[in-house]
C-alpha cells in the first residue's frame, strides 16, 4: 500500500493518538501483534534515540514479512546495551557480528538461507555510524555492489558513543566530541570531512535507500516495510540522537530527531536505483540554531563568545540540503 501522510489536525501539535485513527493507518507499535523486537532488561541511557530506533524497525520488520527475520547486529552501542553476558533483550533471531563486518554476516545469513531454498526468511543487518560508514564501509559496499538480498539499517548517532564519544565519519562540522575538543580558531570537528553515507549508497544504485528519524514513526515503519518488499540490497539510515553524546536532555530526543528534519541539517527522502523518488517535505522551517542550542556539544558555539560565523555556515550547509532535496513545499 502506498504511504499516505496522516493528517493531524490538533493545533500546535505533531502527535496523533492511535484511537483516532482508522486501523490500516495505526502504526505497529500501537498493535497489541507486536513483536516488541527490543523489550524489557537492556542497559540503554534513558532517552536513547538508538534503542527506539531498533525496536521500531525490528518490530516492523517483523510486520511485514510474518515473524520471519534473522538480525545481524555490529559490535556498538545497540550490542554492548542489548546483551550483556549472560542475558539478552532481543525476542528475534539474533547474531552478533564484529565491529566492521555486520553486512557480510548479513550477507552470508542471506546466502545460507538460498542455498536452503528458504526465502520467506528475511535478513535485516544493523550497526551504529561506526559501524557503518568508518570500519564497515568495505563489507558494506561489498553488499551493495553484490546486491545481497540483505537490509542494512545505521542508527546514526553521529560518533562512537559506545567507547567515549569518539568523532565518526558522521560526527557533523563543529560538533565536539573526545576527539574533537572545543579549542582552537576552528573549534570542534573539523570542516570538509566524513560522509554522506546515504548518497554513497544511492551511488551504488541498488533497489532502495532510505533515510528518517525516530520523531516520524509512521513514516520510519512505512520505509522499512516497503524495504521488505524489494529483494536485493537495501539501506536505510536512521538519525537516532544520543543524549549522552550530544549533551541533550533525554526527554528532548524526538524534538532534536524533528528539529534535525524541519532546520534542513538532516533530509528525509526515498531513492530508488539512484534516484530520489520522495521526500519529507519540511513543515515549518526553523534555523539551525534552534536545533544547535539544545546541545552541550555545539555549546562553545554560543559561549564565552558568540560564532556566528560557525552557525552561518551550518545554516548554509542546512540551505543547500533544502536545495538539493527540494524540502520546502506543501508536505
Amino acid at each position: 500500500m502506498a504511504y499516505r501522510q496522516v493528517k493531524f489536525y490538533q493545533t500546535g501539535s505533531f502527535a496523533v493518538g492511535g484511537r483516532l485513527l482508522d486501523t490500516p493507518e495505526r502504526t505497529v507499535q500501537s498493535g497489541m501483534s507486536r513483536t516488541n523486537a527490543l523489550t524489557l532488561g537492556h542497559r540503554a541511557c534513558q532517552g536513547c534515540g538508538e534503542a527506539l530506533g531498533a525496536r521500531y524497525v525490528l518490530d516492523a520488520a517483523m510486520h511485514a514479512t510474518g515473524n520471519k527475520v534473522i538480525a545481524a547486529n555490529a559490535t556498538g552501542c545497540l550490542e554492548v546495551f542489548t546483551t550483556p553476558y549472560p542475558e539478552t533483550s532481543w525476542q528475534v533471531p539474533w547474531l552478533h557480528s564484529v565491529f566492521g563486518n555486520a553486512a557480510a554476516v548479513g550477507s552470508g545469513i542471506a546466502a545460507a538461507l538460498r542455498a536452503k531454498g528458504q526465502t520467506d526468511i528475511r535478513v535485516v543487518a544493523q550497526a551504529g555510524d561506526g559501524g557503518t560508514v568508518d570500519i564497515g564501509i568495505g563489507c558494506l559496499s561489498g553488499m551493495f555492489e553484490r546486491n545481497d538480498d540483505v537490509l542494512f539499517v545505521c542508527y546514526d548517532n553521529e560518533a562512537y558513543m559506545n567507547t567515549g564519544v569518539q568523532r565518526s565519519g558522521s560526527t557533523p562540522p563543529a560538533a565536539r566530541t573526545a576527539t574533537t575538543e572545543a579549542v582552537g580558531e576552528e573549534p570542534g570537528n573539523p570542516w570538509g570531512q566524513g560522509k554522506d553515507m546515504p548518497r554513497i549508497a544511492m551511488a551504488h544504485e541498488i533497489p532502495y535507500v532510505a533515510t528518517a528519524t525516530v520523531a516520524e514513526l509512521h513514516d520510519l515503519e512505512y520505509k522499512v516495510e516497503k524495504a521488505m518488499e524489494y529483494r536485493g540490497a537495501r539501506y536505510i539510515h536512521i538519525l537516532v540522537p544520543c543524549p549522552l553524546g550530544w549533551g541533550s536532555e533525554p526527554a528532548d530526543t524526538i524534538r532534536l530527531a524533528r528539529l534535525a528534519k524541519e532546520t534542513g541539517i538532516f533530509p528525509v527522502f526515498e531513492a530508488e536505483k539512484g534516484e530520489v523518488v520522495a521526500t519529507s517535505k519540511i513543515r515549518s522551517k526553523v534555523p539551525v540554531e534552534d536545533y544547535l542550542s539544545l546541545q552541550r556539544r555545539y555549546a562553545h558555539l554560543f559561549k564565552p563568545a558568540r560564532r556566528d560565523d560557525v552557525i552561518d555556515a551550518i545554516q548554509d550547509s542546512a540551505d543547500r540540503n533544502i536545495r538539493r532535496f527540494g524540502l520546502l513545499g506543501e508536505a
